[in-house]
C-alpha cells in the first residue's frame, strides 16, 4: 500500500460523518468507529537487526504532507490557541488510542524493549506499561538486564511518554488508529511544537494557521529539497540558539523574587530583559524562514561553501589563455573562429589556446585575464559555475545557439565574485533548482545579450556587488526576476523581464540603511509578471498600517487590501528607532499598493513613483505592461 493510503482508516467515514452531523453526542468520533477489515498500514521491518527477537512495528513515518495537514487541522488541533494545545491533543488521543492491552516497543536512544500497555494517562501524555517476560530488548552500546529494566520502570512509576512507544504490527487493523495517533503525536512534538509557543503574549490566535501549517510546509520543503542547504543550516542554528536562550531565560525567571529589591535581583532582572530581547529576535528570524512568502521576500545571505572559492590571480608565467569550449565543430565553424576571434586574440606570444568539452572545466582552469569562448551547442552541467577571477565568457553565436543548462538540484547556477567578469551571447537554462540562476556576490559582472530561463529567483545582486545587465531576456522565475540588495550598484538597460513572480525586487533592510543601493533602469520592458513590475521591501517606520506576522502564502495576491497611509521616506533616525523596536516587540508586516491606473506604454504614474525614491540614479524609457498587481508595490516589514 502506498503512503497515500495510510490515513484511510482514520478518514474513510468522513463523508458519512457529515451526513450524520445532527448526532451531536457522537459526531466527533463517528469516523473512528469504522468496521475493522484488516490493517491498511505497512509493516516496518527491523532491518539491520538480524539477531533481534523484537517484533516488527507499523510503518507510519512516511506520511505525505496533506495527510499530516488534515490530521492536525481536522482532528488533533483544529482552531485551538497555543495554551489549549495539550487539552486538544489529549481529547484527540482519548478518541483513538486503545486504553490498554496492546504491545509496543519502548524506543529510546539507548534501548528498544518490548512492553505491554496497561493504561494511558492522557493528561500527562504517558502510558502505564509492564515488561513482557522473558525480556525482549535491543541495546545500543550498553548491557541491560531484566533487573535493571525493572528498576528503571519502578523509578518512573511504570509510566513512559507516549511519544516513545511504537505499536507492534498486527494484521487485524484493531490498532491502526492507535499507531497513527502516536505517529502524529511524535511528529508534532519533534518537528512542530516549540517550548516557547505556550508563552506567546498574543495567545488569542489560531495556532494551526499561525505556527503548525508554515512549520509543516517548511519540513516538507526541506525534505523534498526545495530549500537551499545554506538556509536549512541557518534555520537549524537559529532553532538551537533560540532553545538555549529560552532555557537560560526560564532558569533566570524562575529564580527571581517578585517582592525583593536586592541588588542581585535587580541585576538578574536586567539580564533577563536582555535574554528576552534576544529570544524575541531569534523568534522573529524563525518566523521569517518558516513563512513561505517572507522566506522568498527577505531571503538569506548564502552559505560558506559558496563564498570559499578564491581568486587564482595572474599566472606566474604571465601567460594568458583562450579556452575554447566545444564537443565537436565543423571545419567552417573552426575557420570562422580562427579568423574572427582566435587570431586577433592570440597575435602575441604570451597567449595560448586550450580546448575543453564543457564550460565548467574551462572556467575552473581560468586565471585572471583569460577568455572562455563557447561554441554553439547544448552543454549540460551538474555543478555550479564559479567566477572568482576577472575573465570573459562569451558565446560564439546567438544566445539560442549557445545553451548551458543545469538540471540537478543544488546551489546557484552561476556565482560571480570576480572584480571584472563579463558574460555575453549565452542562454542559461535552469531545471529543478533551489537557488537563483545567477548571483553577483561581490565584484562586478557585466552581462550582455544573454537569455536567462529561470526556475527560482533570477539574478541576485548582493551588498557591495555591481551588476550591469544590457539587452538580456529574463523569464520564468518563481521569485523575482532581479533581486537587488542594499549597498549594491545595479544598471538594467534594454532588458526584457517577464513571466516571473515579480519583475524587480529591491531590498532595504533596517540594519543596512547606511548604504543605499544605486540603481539605473532605462528602456526595460517589464511585463506579464504575476505580482508587481517593481517591488520595494522596506522597514516599517511605525507610520504604516500594519498587518500581523501570520500572513498566509497567498497574501501577495491580496496586497491591494492594504493601502499605505501617511507614508514618508525613512530617515536614519527613525530607522534606528524601528530597529530597536523590532528587537523587543517583533516586526509587523504589510503590503502597500501603488498602482498605475494608466496601463499605456508611458506608465507615467509608475515612473513618477519610482523617481521619488533616492535609490534610483536614472530611470527613463521603461515600459510596464500587464503586471498582475501593478507596476510598483511596497512591502513593509
Amino acid at each position: 500500500a502506498s503512503s497515500r493510503q495510510l490515513l484511510i482508516p482514520l478518514f474513510q467515514n468522513e463523508e458519512e460523518d457529515e451526513d450524520e452531523s445532527d448526532n451531536d453526542e457522537d459526531s466527533g468520533t463517528d469516523h473512528f468507529n469504522s468496521e475493522k477489515s484488516g490493517t491498511r498500514l505497512q509493516r516496518c521491518e527491523r532491518h539491520g537487526a538480524a539477531n533481534s527477537s523484537l517484533p516488527d512495528t507499523f510503518q507510519t513515518s512516511h506520511l505525505l504532507f496533506y495527510e499530516r495537514f488534515k490530521a492536525y487541522q481536522d482532528y488533533m488541533l483544529g482552531d485551538c490557541k497555543p495554551s489549549e494545545v495539550k487539552a486538544f491533543t489529549a481529547d484527540y488521543l482519548e478518541k483513538v488510542v486503545e486504553p490498554c492491552d496492546w504491545l509496543a516497543l519502548w524506543s529510546t536512544n539507548v534501548f528498544d524493549v518490548l512492553v505491554e500497555v496497561c493504561d494511558v494517562d492522557l493528561k500527562d501524555l504517558k502510558a502505564c506499561v509492564r515488561l513482557v517476560l522473558p525480556l525482549q530488548c535491543d541495546t545500543k552500546g550498553c548491557e541491560l538486564t531484566e533487573e535493571a529494566m525493572k528498576s528503571l520502570l519502578e523509578a518512573t512509576e511504570h509510566k513512559v511518554p507516549l511519544q516513545e512507544l511504537q505499536v507492534v504490527y498486527e494484521q487485524s487493523g484493531d490498532f491502526d488508529h492507535t499507531a497513527l495517533a502516536l505517529e502524529h503525536l511524535r511528529f508534532f512534538y519533534k518537528h512542530i511544537w516549540r517550548q516557547w509557543d505556550e508563552e506567546d503574549e498574543d495567545d488569542d490566535f489560531d495556532y494551526f494557521v499561525r505556527c503548525v501549517e508554515p512549520r509543516l510546509r517548511l519540513y516538507y520543503d526541506i525534505l523534498e529539497d526545495r530549500v537551499p542547504a545554506g538556509l536549512v543550516a541557518e534555520y537549524q542554528s537559529l532553532l538551537e540558539n533560540c532553545f538555549q536562550c529560552f532555557q537560560q531565560f526560564s532558569v533566570l525567571r524562575s529564580g527571581l523574587s517578585t517582592d525583593s529589591d536586592s541588588e542581585l535581583d535587580n541585576v538578574s532582572m536586567v539580564e533577563g530583559l536582555k535574554l528576552y530581547d534576544q529570544l524575541e529576535t531569534f523568534k522573529r528570524k524563525l518566523h521569517i524562514i518558516e513563512n513561505p512568502l517572507l522566506r522568498y521576500v527577505l531571503g538569506y545571505r548564502g552559505n560558506a561553501r559558496q563564498q570559499c572559492v578564491q581568486s587564482r590571480g595572474l599566472r606566474a608565467s604571465g601567460m594568458k589563455v583562450v579556452h575554447v569550449v566545444t564537443a565537436s565543430c565543423s571545419a567552417i565553424q573552426l575557420q570562422s573562429l580562427l579568423s574572427d576571434r582566435l587570431l586577433p586574440l592570440c597575435s602575441s606570444e604570451d597567449t595560448e589556446i586550450q580546448f575543453h568539452k564543457d564550460p565548467v572545466s574551462a572556467v575552473e582552469k581560468c586565471h585572471q585575464g583569460d577568455m572562455v569562448i563557447v561554441l554553439p551547442g547544448i552543454y549540460s552541467v551538474s555543478s555550479s559555475i564559479f567566477l572568482p577571477d576577472s575573465i570573459t565568457v562569451e558565446g560564439f553565436g546567438l544566445p539560442d545557439e549557445v545553451v548551458i543548462e543545469k538540471k540537478n538540484k543544488g546551489d546557484s547556477f552561476v556565482e560571480s565574485t570576480g572584480a571584472d567578469v563579463r558574460l555575453s551571447n549565452i542562454k542559461f537554462i535552469q531545471h529543478d533548482a533551489i537557488e537563483g540562476i545567477l548571483c553577483v556576490r561581490q565584484g562586478t559582472l557585466n552581462m550582455e545579450n544573454c537569455v536567462l530561463q529561470c526556475e527560482t529567483t533570477g539574478v541576485i545582486v548582493r551588498t557591495s556587488a555591481c551588476l550591469t545587465m544590457n539587452m538580456c531576456d529574463l523569464y520564468g522565475s518563481k521569485g523575482a526576476g532581479v533581486e537587488i540588495y542594499p549597498g549594491s550598484v545595479c544598471s538594467l538597460v534594454g532588458n526584457g523581464i517577464h513571466h516571473c513572480k515579480d519583475g524587480v525586487l529591491i531590498k532595504d533592510f533596517a540594519d543596512e540603511l547606511d548604504v543605499m543601493p544605486l540603481i539605473t533602469m532605462e528602456n526595460n520592458v517589464i511585463h506579464n509578471n504575476e505580482g508587481y513590475g517593481v517591488i520595494l521591501v522596506k522597514p516599517n517606520n511605525g507610520e504604516q498600517h500594519a498587518v500581523p506576522l501570520d500572513i498566509s502564502e497567498d497574501v501577495a495576491m491580496k496586497a491591494d487590501l492594504y493601502v499605505r497611509k501617511n507614508h514618508t521616506e525613512p530617515t536614519a533616525e527613525n530607522n534606528s528607532a524601528g530597529s530597536d523596536a523590532a528587537s523587543t516587540s517583533g516586526r509587523k508586516w504589510q503590503f502597500s499598493r501603488q498602482l498605475s491606473k494608466n496601463k499605456e506604454t508611458s506608465c507615467s504614474r509608475a515612473v513618477q513613483d519610482l523617481m521619488d525614491h533616492q535609490i534610483f540614479v536614472s530611470i527613463q524609457g521603461n515600459q510596464f505592461r500587464r503586471n498582475g498587481m501593478g507596476d510598483l508595490g511596497t512591502f513593509f516589514y
